[in-house]
């Protein structure tokens, strides 16, 4: 049971700090890790509490958009194909 809590715990690298042009770097490990190259492009998020920063690869966000919206697509082609009793009859239940 750990083995599997600790592979869902995000791994700690370390500590960065903010430079006067607020820059970071990655740490090393980090980068290594996540497969980080100087052509990455990382999407930085934030929460409106401004407590913390969140970086995710682009090309997963990209990967994240396509396999969401074919979902979609799925989901309405499958609401479509429902027979209209059956549709009212879900949605009151």
């Amino acid at each position: 049971m750990l083995d599997s809590l600790a592979d869902k715990v995000p791994k700690f690298y370390g500590s960065v700090t903010v430079g006067e042009r607020g820059q970071i770097a990655i740490p090393a490990e980090a980068r290594r890790d996540q497969d980080i190259t100087p052509a990455t492009k990382l999407l930085a998020f934030g929460g409106q509490d401004s407590k913390g920063l969140i970086f995710v690869k682009a090309e997963f966000v990209t990967e994240f958009i396509t396999n969401i919206s074919a979902a979609l697509s799925e989901f309405q082609q499958t609401l479509r194909a429902m027979p209209v009793a059956d549709a009212n009859k879900n949605n009151r239940q």
